[in-house]
């Protein structure tokens, strides 16, 4: 290790390290991207750790809603039609499959398909 990464570690605030991390454990997944690459109308897979879960209906009917954050983005994951989700849940890491678009500005994948993995320590 040479003193620059030694000395940007040390100095790093708890978040710069997590985003690292978790940069670092998404791109080791085969055939993933970077959530901050991933473009409008584009079919992607992603892996992450899942931050929020919430029930938001849409037009009446209910969706749930989860963010996906890779390290270097986020990205918002809806099922339309459910309530809950086993597994799906905050700290949760998940591999997600789609086709992304954008919703107000924010990056979105509607009823993706996902995969959950392991927490650390498991």
């Amino acid at each position: 290790m040479s003193l620059r990464t030694a000395l940007r570690s040390a100095l790093a605030s708890q978040e710069e390290i997590a985003a690292v991390e978790e940069r670092t454990d998404s791109s080791a997944q085969a055939g993933c991207i970077a959530a901050a690459t991933a473009g409008d109308r584009e079919q992607v897979v992603l892996s992450g750790v899942i931050r929020s879960v919430v029930l938001r209906p849409r037009q009446g009917v209910p969706a749930l809603e989860a963010e996906l954050y890779d390290g270097s983005a986020s990205i918002d994951l809806v099922w339309l039609g459910r309530r809950r989700i086993a597994g799906i849940e905050p700290g949760r890491r998940a591999r997600v499959e789609g086709l992304v678009c954008q919703m107000g500005g924010r990056a979105t994948i509607f009823n993706p398909r996902y995969e959950l993995r392991a927490r650390p320590g498991e």
